[in-house]
């Protein structure tokens, strides 16, 4: 999720970038090369705005608006990936903080139950002691 959603903001960045590179390559004399209205992107995009390269065109500002909503979605999606992906971290260390607690009374109770089975009178059970007892008792008899 997070490797797409910076794939999408990079191929935003470039076509934004070039979209006023040919809208205000001819008006304005701050973007005269491809790499000036990358510059452009970078810092629209980043919402930092220097202020040292602003289109002129009506064109060329609806892209630049375009660009900045588009650069502060870009920055609060990765925010709410990583977020969910830290609550979902913190969930399944409590589970298996929870899982470690409950296995040895778990295990406790499943012995206490087989020992209560294996020394029942009424047992037939061939896992137990009795078997054996009952074999020595036949082969001593």
């Amino acid at each position: 999720e997070l490797f797409t959603t910076v794939y999408i903001g990079f191929l935003g960045l470039i076509s934004s970038s070039f979209l006023v590179y040919l809208l205000e390559r001819e008006v304005n004399d701050k973007i005269r090369s491809y790499a000036d209205a990358l510059w452009w992107g970078v810092v629209t995009l980043c919402t930092v705005g220097y202020g040292d390269t602003v289109p002129k065109t009506w064109m060329g500002k609806m892209v630049a608006a375009c660009c900045a909503v588009a650069g502060i979605s870009f920055f609060a999606l990765p925010a709410g990936i990583l977020g969910s992906g830290f609550a979902l971290k913190v969930q399944q260390h409590q589970r298996e903080k929870h899982l470690i607690r409950r296995r040895v009374p778990a295990a406790t109770l499943i012995q206490s139950l087989w020992r209560c089975y294996a020394a029942d009178v009424n047992s037939t059970s061939v896992a137990t002691w009795k078997v054996h007892a009952q074999a020595l008792r036949s082969f001593a008899a």
